[in-house]
C-alpha cells in the first residue's frame, strides 16, 4: 500500500495554483495524496485580483491559526508532507503542535526559525537563491536541517518545471528512505528562452 502525502498549497490555493497538478501528477502513482488549498484551511474567501499584501495580512491577522487547527482536526495518522509558502508554515506550526508526520519537505516557507527547540520530524527546506525571505546562514544554521538553496531561482521556483521533477524525485527518495542529510546549494540552469 502507498503511504499517504499531505500537500499543502502556498497562500493562492487553488486560485492560482495550477503548477500543483503537476506535483499531483507526478507524485500519484507513488503516494495516496491528499491536497489542501491554504486559503480554505484558513477560512478566508479573498478575490482572485486580491493583492498579495491583503491575502498575507488575512493569513497573519487570524488564518493562520486557523488553518493549523483544520489541518489538525483532519490529518490524525502520521504521513508524509509536501507544503508550499505559506503551506510550510502551516505544516510546521501544527506539527510543533502535535499533528503527527513522518517528513516534512517545505519549498520557500518562512516564520520557521527559532521553533525548533521540539522538532525531530525528519525536515528538508528549499528556497530559490534570489528569493527575498530566505533564511540567513545564521537562521539556517540554527534550524539545524536539511536545507537546500537553488540559485538562480526566486520565491516561486516550486511553479518551474525542472524543480517540480527535482522535488517529486526528492520525496520518492525520503518515502524509501534513501536520503543523505547535508545541507547543500544546487546549480540548476533555467532553460534559454529563444524567441
Amino acid at each position: 500500500m502507498a503511504e499517504k502525502l499531505v500537500v499543502i498549497s502556498d497562500m493562492w490555493g487553488a486560485k492560482k495554483g495550477v503548477w500543483a497538478t503537476a506535483y499531483l501528477v507526478y507524485l500519484q502513482q507513488y503516494f495516496n495524496i491528499t491536497y489542501y488549498d491554504s486559503q480554505k484551511l484558513a477560512k478566508i474567501d479573498v478575490d482572485i485580483d486580491c493583492s498579495d499584501k491583503h491575502l498575507k495580512d488575512a493569513f497573519v491577522h487570524g488564518g493562520l491559526q486557523t488553518a493549523i487547527g483544520q489541518l489538525q482536526q483532519k490529518e490524525k495518522e502520521p504521513c508524509h508532507y509536501l507544503a508550499f509558502g505559506i503551506g510550510g508554515e502551516i505544516a510546521w506550526k501544527a506539527g510543533l503542535q502535535g499533528l503527527p508526520m513522518k517528513s516534512l519537505y517545505a519549498v520557500s516557507a518562512s516564520s520557521l526559525y527559532g521553533d525548533n527547540h521540539e522538532w525531530a520530524i525528519p525536515t528538508t527546506l528549499v528556497y530559490g537563491g534570489m528569493d527575498a525571505n530566505v533564511p540567513s546562514e545564521d537562521q539556517l544554521g540554527e534550524l539545524e536541517m536539511d536545507t537546500e538553496i537553488i540559485h538562480e531561482f526566486g520565491h516561486d521556483l516550486y511553479k518551474e518545471d525542472e524543480i517540480i521533477k527535482k522535488i517529486a524525485k526528492d520525496l520518492l527518495s525520503l518515502a524509501t528512505h534513501k536520503t543523505a542529510s547535508k545541507t547543500k546549494v544546487v546549480q540548476l540552469k533555467k532553460p534559454l528562452l529563444v524567441s
